[in-house]
């Protein structure tokens, strides 16, 4: 990712891109002209205000607990830490010195699902019955050191909860693995956030067939997205309303119309960055930030534990045992 940050970040109105940290050198020719460094100390050198965290997962906690002691803004791509312990010294770090940091989870760019979230705060599909996302394609040989779950499915966790506005309290999974490598490469998980809407995530990296499908199901019909072109569809359900409310009881849908949505499709990377600019810049801009991003770490962590167990784990149990009442 940190070459398509390095182009976005080079055209980016505002900012101003100074240097590049990697000691493998610029292996893509991604540099766009700005000085490769060795060093995150040697970049910091040059002061600058705020900088992306593009490494392997694993380094995220340790690049960014030495940006934040600097005194540094840092924009980390997802999942924010690979362990729930890192996101939260992650957060603490940053908070605490009152320094703007955010996490990479770019569907919450993706004009599809910014149309979806922005209908579904409107009140256009009625109560929230259910959340069902797919996520799966070839294996990215970019990933080395973790698995399907922490690499692909935070991408769902975090959308769930965004476009709804609610946060998950339990959830069950079953993961395979298949590829050879220390970690799963298929998840199926099923979920409860909060106001009771069920959520299901099926997510791999063994499949021919790439499919980013996310849909939502409510009192008056279904929407989906499909993030791979950015389209925005919504199936109505044609039983009335009034009629519902006349019979106060449940007693079925039937097929209405299906309406394919105009949006204006800007990139997703451009978006988030110029969400982030702005508010590094302190002005209102909805970026996820390091909290937030903790919270998806928390559920991923929850999944493989529901993995392992075999039983569905309680979130707001593990809560409350890590926080207290």
């Amino acid at each position: 990712m940190g070459r398509h940050h390095a182009r976005v970040l080079a055209g980016l109105d505002g900012v101003d891109f100074v240097g590049v940290v990697d000691p493998m050198g610029d292996t893509y020719g991604a540099a766009q002209g700005a000085p490769v460094l060795d060093t995150v100390e040697q970049l910091l050198a040059l002061g600058v205000d705020y900088t992306v965290v593009a490494c392997p997962t694993a380094l995220h906690e340790e690049v960014g607990l030495q940006l934040a002691e600097a005194g540094v803004c840092a924009l980390v791509e997802k999942p924010v830490a690979d362990t729930v312990e890192g996101a939260r010294r992650m957060v603490e770090a940053f908070e605490s010195r009152g320094l703007v940091a955010g996490v990479g989870h770019i569907e919450r760019c993706n004009p599809a699902l910014r149309s979806l979230r922005a209908r579904l705060e409107a009140g256009e599909l009625g109560d929230v019955y259910q959340v069902v996302t797919r996520r799966q394609g070839p294996f990215p040989h970019r990933i080395a050191d973790v698995g399907v779950v922490k690499d692909l499915a935070t991408h769902d966790i975090d959308l769930t909860g965004w476009v709804t506005g609610r946060e998950y309290v339990s959830i069950a999974a079953h993961v395979v693995s298949k590829s050879g490598r220390p970690h799963e490469d298929m998840v199926s998980a099923v979920g409860r956030l909060d106001d009771g809407t069920m959520v299901n995530h099926l997510v791999n990296w063994l499949s021919p067939l790439k499919e980013r499908f996310t849909s939502v199901t409510g009192e008056r019909g279904c929407f989906i997205a499909d993030t791979l072109t950015a389209d925005l569809t919504f199936h109505s359900n044609a039983a009335v309303a009034t009629e519902w409310e006349a019979l106060q009881a449940f007693r079925g849908v039937a097929e209405g119309d299906m309406i394919r949505y105009a949006i204006q499709k800007r990139e997703p990377l451009l978006v988030e960055h110029e969400l982030f600019r702005d508010a590094v810049l302190g002005k209102p801009a909805d970026i996820c930030t390091l909290r937030q991003g903790m919270r998806t770490v928390e559920v991923a962590a929850a999944v493989l534990e529901s993995a392992v167990s075999g039983r569905s784990v309680d979130l707001r149990a593990e809560e409350l045992a890590t926080h207290g009442s």
